[in-house]
């Protein structure tokens, strides 16, 4: 037995650990690529989903053969006001749905939500499709915050991984500032790479099945007048019939199942490949704080100048995105080269953002500003362009100006994202606690975004281009004005986190660890003030609660080395240890 358990000549202890933490990194990288193949899945199976809907709607020949009397107009109108209305109040409960779902269950169920939207359309009635549409929006914010906190969690873990002998990871104490931002530098454009492939995938349903059964550009632009500019509305004159044969139902019922099945394996990539966010005395912890406190801290964390002076950019990298989905490519492309060439603009601007979303890897040797203000110096260009761009319908002499135009918007549209994502990450790198706040924030406000587009449906062309060059102006200046006063070291009031409290009764956002007060306005003098407060029965109580946090504290820190080679080691030398003192005694 003293053999079997004792040294052998064999190992080495510290080439084991290292192989053990190379698995650990190589598990955070799987998480990080997992977690993009299943975004990019989901939304390439919805927005295809949708364009083919609201092709096939649009078309008054179908409505009336397929569905006479429905109302499938009115239908669509109100599917698309719950898609883009509902987002508003997502800053009311996407906390709330993180924290007690965890960021990994809360991506999961998302996905779900989508794949629910898919299966309505089987049956396309109003109490089929509007719900699901409702309940679409209400998972917009929450599927996206969740994302956003889910990446830059992961550029934190592999950090630990990778610096696994360092005294502040093994304590698991705050990191060092600046330690991970190669990591979430490098995660955000890998995500972003992945993703936004979703806009090339989301043509396919287009291509191949609704391509043949379009009219050409003679009947669909007969009653158009003018593009561009110049226009007021979607495109005014357009023909209500687009579709020159209807395509069988069972075509559209095959197209459907295959969209569902690639919805139901993007729920499995989440369930299956995405490790946890978080260890789970974290995940106690970040919900033990009080779900009052957790309602109220994405409010208070407003107070963060750097979050007030990026909210502009915020609302403009959902403005953009949407503008050149449903406004340019409308009222630009298909009024100039017709509706059989809008899946060639969608694809052409999905595969130019996925291969420049690269170039936000240069932020690991260049200023954080120079993403954003690349993509904003592109895209005011831009704008002031399509501006004076007038031109007649039915021009294809048009096609390669529009395909360039989508190609640097696309340029633009990967350095405003990859470039938010990665400064949210980078301003809030070490505080892990906060991830889900500040990232429900930014796409709370692009959600706003979201349903302005939809508001100014109806408005002249020059006034959304104008609305858009304003936002952006006012987005730089407001940036400007935030790394100045980070170059300053102005500090930021944050709120407090209150500290985890285990406890089964009272009000736990009415305790002494009040979210009100900010880091910099709480002192020890305050907090020993309120201990003096306590009746004696409750500080017994919290004396016992902490003898039983620190215990638990302690067994998560010795599970992450549970199964290493150090920890196996250790077991074996005090076996042997125990058998030979047995030895002895007989």
């Amino acid at each position: 037995m003293e053999e079997f358990l004792g040294p052998q000549a064999q190992y080495n202890e510290e080439e084991e650990e290292r192989k053990y933490y190379r698995r650990k990194r190589l598990g955070v990288i799987k998480n990080v690529v997992a977690s993009s193949f299943g975004a990019m899945i989901v939304y390439s199976v919805y927005m295809g989903l949708l364009q083919m809907q609201l092709t096939l709607h649009y078309d008054m020949t179908y409505r009336e053969v397929k569905y006479s009397n429905l109302g499938l107009v009115d239908i669509d109108r109100k599917m698309l006001m719950g898609i883009n209305v509902t987002p508003i109040i997502g800053l009311l409960y996407t906390p709330v749905l993180i924290r007690f779902l965890g960021t990994k269950w809360m991506m999961f169920l998302a996905s779900g939500i989508y794949a629910l939207f898919v299966s309505t359309n089987y049956w396309e009635r109003y109490y089929t499709l509007v719900p699901s549409a409702v309940v679409i929006g209400v998972a917009i914010v929450p599927f996206w915050a969740s994302l956003g906190s889910y990446i830059t969690r992961m550029a934190q873990q592999y950090y630990e991984y990778a610096n696994y002998k360092e005294e502040h990871v093994q304590e698991q104490r705050k990191l060092p500032k600046g330690a991970c931002y190669s990591y979430i530098i490098t995660f955000q454009s890998i995500f972003y790479v992945i993703f936004n492939l979703s806009f090339v995938f989301a043509e396919f349903p287009m291509r191949i099945v609704l391509h043949d059964h379009l009219h050409e550009n003679y009947h669909v632009l007969c009653n158009v007048k003018t593009c561009g500019a110049a226009i007021k509305g979607i495109i005014p004159g357009f023909n209500s019939t687009v579709l020159k044969n209807l395509p069988r139902s069972m075509l559209l019922i095959e197209v459907e199942s295959i969209l569902m099945g690639f919805a139901f394996l993007a729920m499995i990539t989440f369930l299956l490949l995405c490790g946890p966010a978080y260890r789970p005395t974290e995940e106690i912890d970040l919900r033990s704080i009080g779900w009052g406190n957790i309602f109220q801290l994405p409010f208070k964390h407003l107070r963060d100048y750097r979050l007030r002076l990026l909210c502009p950019f915020f609302i403009y990298s959902g403005l953009e995105m949407l503008f050149i989905i449903s406004g340019f490519s409308l009222s630009y492309g298909v009024c100039i080269l017709g509706i059989k060439t809008l899946w060639l603009l969608i694809l052409v601007y999905g595969l130019s953002c996925s291969v420049f979303s690269l170039l936000s890897l240069s932020l690991l040797r260049l200023p954080r500003w120079v993403c954003l203000m690349g993509g904003a110096a592109v895209h005011g260009v831009l704008l002031v362009v399509l501006l004076a761009l007038t031109v007649k319908p039915n021009s294809p002499e048009y096609l390669g100006p529009l395909l360039v135009i989508m190609v640097l918007w696309g340029l633009g549209s990967a350095l405003n994202k990859t470039g938010v994502s990665t400064v949210v990450g980078l301003l809030y790198a070490e505080e892990k606690e906060r991830l889900d706040f500040v990232y429900t924030i930014y796409h709370w406000w692009q959600a706003i975004a979201i349903f302005v587009v939809y508001l100014w449906s109806q408005m002249p062309m020059r006034a959304k281009l104008s609305i858009l060059l304003a936002t952006l102006l006012l987005a730089c200046y407001c940036y400007w004005v935030m790394e100045r006063r980070v170059a300053q070291k102005v500090k930021p009031r944050m709120p407090r986190i209150p500290r985890p409290r285990h406890k089964v009764k009272g009000y736990r956002y009415l305790e002494e660890d009040n979210s009100d007060e900010s880091d910099s306005e709480g002192s020890e003098e305050d907090d020993d003030e309120d201990e003096e407060e306590r009746t004696e029965e409750d500080e017994r109580v919290v004396e016992e609660m902490v003898a039983g946090d620190r215990e638990e504290e302690g067994r998560d820190a010795r599970a992450e080395g549970a199964d290493s080679p150090r920890a196996w080691r250790r077991g074996a030398e005090g076996q042997g240890a125990h058998v030979e003192d047995e030895g002895r005694e007989i």
